[in-house]
This record gives structure tokens, sequence and C-alpha cells, in this order.
């Protein structure tokens, strides 16, 4: 993690401490969190995220065994229907 350093008014401060403690999270964690939603309202998807989700998946889905060599076909025909 980067360490960096924001200022919040008083009123912003003092919400978010009731909020971590209500949520048994740190302030810092609450931020990140904020930034991540903030991140992904705007369309913008995190590579690592993306890479890892496709790892796990890799091997677990079902398809014609020749579906690399021929996915052009597939593709026409889902296409067609």
């Amino acid at each position: 993690m980067i360490r960096t350093q924001i200022q919040l008014t008083s009123e912003q401060a003092r919400i978010l401490k009731r909020i971590a403690a209500r949520e048994k999270k740190s302030v810092s964690e609450l931020i990140r969190l904020s930034v991540d939603a903030l991140i992904h309202s705007n369309g913008i998807d995190n590579r690592g995220d993306l890479r890892q989700k496709a790892i796990a998946a890799a091997g677990r889905l079902k398809g014609p065994e020749n579906l690399a060599a021929n996915h052009d076909d597939y593709l026409s025909e889902a296409y067609e229907q």
C-alpha cells in the first residue's frame, strides 16, 4: 500500500469515526472502500482482481473441445440464433 495524507473536515472525521466504530473497521479501511466504490462507479476495473478471477475460472468452464480453434464458427452461429 501507498501511504498518503488527506484532510477532512471536522464533521467528516467525526462521522467516519462513528461509522468505523459501528462497523468495526478502521477509518483508513472505510476510505479505501470509498475510493474503490468511486473507481468502480466510474467504470474502471481493477485489472489485478480481473486477472485473479480469470485464473480462478480457468478450467472450470465447459464448452466444445475445439472452441479455441473454431471460435469464429461458434460466434457466427450464436449471432444467427
